[in-house]
This record gives C-alpha cells, structure tokens and sequence, in this order.
C-alpha cells in the first residue's frame, strides 16, 4: 500500500521547540569504523532510518556483535563490539545497502582491505547511480572491483593496496571517504586533493579513534600505517542532529507567516552549514545559541522566525557545503522576491533521482516558474502557489520539500508515494505535527 500525505494550506502559525533526528553521515560512518575498533563502542541518538539500518544490518551480517536500545523511533543507542581492522567475518549472501549510496561507496573502501570475497549491491535506484567515481581511485590502490557499466552490483575480491596520491576533479566527501578507508588497509601514505570544501566527518571520527589524519592546505593525508598496521579505539559519540533534516522545518518556518521555532542540538560542522548561509543571504531571521562540542563536532540550537525574503544567488563552495539541501532551499525561493539561482551544482543530476529535472517537474505542477540549467536552476518569487498532486518519485528529500511548499499552497497537496521519506527522517511527519502543520498521513 502506497502512502501518501496530505498537506492543506497552513492558516496558523508553526510555533514550539523540536529535536530531529541524528546525522545520517555521521550515523553511517559510527556503525561502520565502531565495529573495526578494538573494544566498545557507545554511540548515542543513532539515527535508525532505511538507509542507515542497511548499514548496521550489513555489521551484523558480517558478525559484528551489536546492542540496540530503543530510545525512541528516531533515536537509538548502539553498544557495538568491534572486532578489529581485520575480524569481519564474510557474508553468505550480497550486502544489500538498499537506497544508500553513501553506505555503499564507504563500504567498497573497507571492504577492499578484506581477506574475503564480497557482493555490495542495492535497489534498482541504488543500481543506476554511478560508482565509477569510486571504483577508479580503488582500482589505482590496486583493488580488485567490477562493476558492470560502473553500476552496482560491486564485487569485490581480495587484493594487496597501496597509498596513491589521488586528485578530486569535484570535491566528494563520498570519494575521499572510500580512498582513506581503504587507505587504512593500504602500504604506504595516502593523500587526497580536495578542490573545495567536502564533509570531513570520516577525518574528525578516524582521529577521535586515534589515526593522525591531518590536512595540508587541500591536500588530506593519512600516514603510512604503524607496523602492525592502525589500531582503532572504540568511539564514545552523541551524533549530532542532522542538519539536512533540520532544513525542512527550517524552511517551513521562515515561509509560513509568523512562525517561530526552536531546532536542538543541530550539527554545525562548517562542511554541512551552506543551507543556514544560503537562508541568511536571503534575509531569514536565522540564529545559532547554546554552542558546544561533542566527539570533535560542533552543534548548536538553530532559531528561525518568518521574515520577508528577497533572491539570491548560490554558487561554488556554498553549493558543495549544501548540495543535499538545494531541493527544499527552492522553496524557499518561491516565497522570495526576485529570481534566485545555483550554479555548480551538477551533481544534484546523479542523486537518487535527477534532483533538478524531477524537482522542476513537480513544482511546476503547484505553478512555480522554475527553469533548468545543466549544472543548476532558476526560480522567479514571489509566487502564489496552487495546490495539486505531486509524486516524491521514491526521494526522500523530494517528498519532505514538496510536503513544505504545501503549506503556502493555496488548496490542497497531495504528495504520492511519500514513504520514501524515512529513508533519512523516521518521524517527519509527527514532527511538523508537533509544531502545528496541517500535514497527515493517507494511505490508499
């Protein structure tokens, strides 16, 4: 049975103070270096979405030991026993990442460093994603990866790696994330050029767990190992609450009129905060307090209230810092006046739909005057926006932006095949509740 949500114009304020759920990349990451660790590993407020729970069932099904406490259904803490850079133990069947592109490309660098064979694969959509911009840096370290057109599946076998010097044409945390795992198994120094700015949440983790990673200007270098090869200590991590999710009640706010809300304990690691920089360029009255460190990330609580916006235009490093956030920051935009653009931001064409082609083709059904480019788009705002039928083409970040443009819509939005949105955000939905949207689940 397909869900769907049904968004009715919003005629009242969003008002209160929320938490979202944990940070997805962060989250990934824990669950995969926590059970290379030698000893335990506590990780709280662990985000159990789909993309996440294919990660942490592919621990297990490599004979990682882990305990779950529930906290709650966006929150869980983990007890995970590590079993060293070398005592995964092999998978009887494919490793099935599902959706997760971050899951799968993160996973083809640890598993090149195994002394068995392996299968990583996914969902059809996970299957047209590209994975050469992977498979190609591996295969320099000496990796033996096939990958049929540069799609998954992937199957990896054993090898002997070596450090490469390795230069990003386009920044990607994913890439230089592949290239350092796998580095961790490899002889010799590895390094990587980074032209611009790219989530260092792989870095900030392997260093709290005792590798020297360090950077030189743009170049990420993790030494030769030890003889003996790295051992890892356990992490002891809060993860931070996930920017990308704060995004969607942060747009809300700022366009639903006199709105007030209060996000907590929200991750600001400088890679990942183009979206606040991106809304305050346009006028939103967007503040950050209660600053503080937990596991070498910064967080802060994010207050928002409705203000008038005016364009903007995005572009470079801004755009490499928010690329996850460009879907619900178009929204934004129709409530702004002037013609807002992005630039450089190819990339949203390979995610797990073409974000700008798809992303047009919806809002445009709610009467935004949204024009394509090859690496961007363009929207002209204000507008007055109608109410229509919308589909999230199995996107989570689709579904939750065109669940926000429904509430400045004038008449009903329903958006299809909305299930897709726990993918990254178990609970959206009550949470907007929470704050007073008129936005409710249906299923048919």
């Amino acid at each position: 049975m397909s869900k769907q949500l049904l968004v009715r114009p919003q005629k009242t304020p969003l008002q209160g103070v929320i938490s979202v759920p944990g940070d997805k990349s962060i989250s990934h990451r824990a669950v995969m270096l926590a059970s290379l660790a030698e000893g335990t590993s506590h990780i709280r407020r662990w985000l159990p979405a789909g993309d996440t729970l294919a990660t942490l069932q592919i621990m297990q099904k490599l004979g990682v030991s882990v305990q779950i406490d529930k906290r709650s259904d966006i929150a869980w803490d983990l007890t995970i026993e590590g079993r060293g850079l070398h005592g995964w133990q092999a998978a009887q069947k494919p490793l099935d990442c599902r959706n997760a592109g971050t899951g799968m490309r993160l996973l083809a660098g640890l598993l090149t460093g195994q002394n068995f064979a392996s299968v990583l694969d996914g969902s059809d959509q996970l299957r047209k994603r590209p994975m050469r911009r992977i498979t190609d840096p591996l295969s320099e370290m000496g990796a033996n990866i096939m990958a049929e057109n540069g799609r998954a599946p992937l199957t990896i076998t054993p090898s002997h790696l070596h450090g490469i010097e390795y230069r990003m044409n386009v920044a990607s945390a994913q890439v230089k994330s592949a290239i350092l795992l796998a580095g961790l198994y490899a002889q010799g120094e590895s390094r990587v050029y980074q032209p611009g700015p790219a989530r260092d949440h792989t870095e900030r983790m392997l260093q709290a767990m005792g590798v020297p990673i360090r950077t030189e200007e743009d170049w990420v270098i993790l030494p030769a190992a030890p003889e003996g090869g790295w051992r890892l200590r356990p992490l002891d991590l809060t993860v931070p609450a996930d920017p990308s999710s704060a995004a969607f009640p942060l747009v809300a706010a700022a366009i639903v009129p006199h709105s007030q809300i209060t996000i907590a304990g929200v991750g600001l690691n400088e890679t990942r905060t183009g979206i606040l920089d991106m809304l305050q360029a346009m006028g939103a009255d967007l503040t950050v307090h209660n600053e503080h460190l937990s596991g070498g990330e910064r967080l802060g609580d994010l207050s928002v209230s409705f203000s008038e916006l005016h364009s903007t235009s995005v572009s470079g490093d801004t755009v490499v810092r928010g690329i996850d956030e460009l879907p619900i920051w178009a929204v934004a935009t129709t409530q702004a006046a002037g013609v807002s653009q992005v630039s450089d931001a190819a990339e949203l064409r390979v995610k797990e739909v073409d974000r700008i082609s798809v992303l047009a083709g919806e809002l445009r059904k709610l009467g935004v005057e949204m024009m394509e480019s090859p690496d961007g788009f363009s929207v002209a705002g204000p507008m007055r926006l109608f109410g229509g039928e919308v589909d999230s083409h199995d996107d989570h970040r689709l579904g939750m932006s065109l669940a926000v443009a429904g509430l400045v819509t004038h008449g009903l939005t329903l958006v299809h095949d909305a299930g897709c949105i726990a993918d990254s955000f178990p609970g959206f939905v009550e949470m907007m509740q929470s704050l007073g949207a008129n936005i409710e689940w249906i299923e048919r």
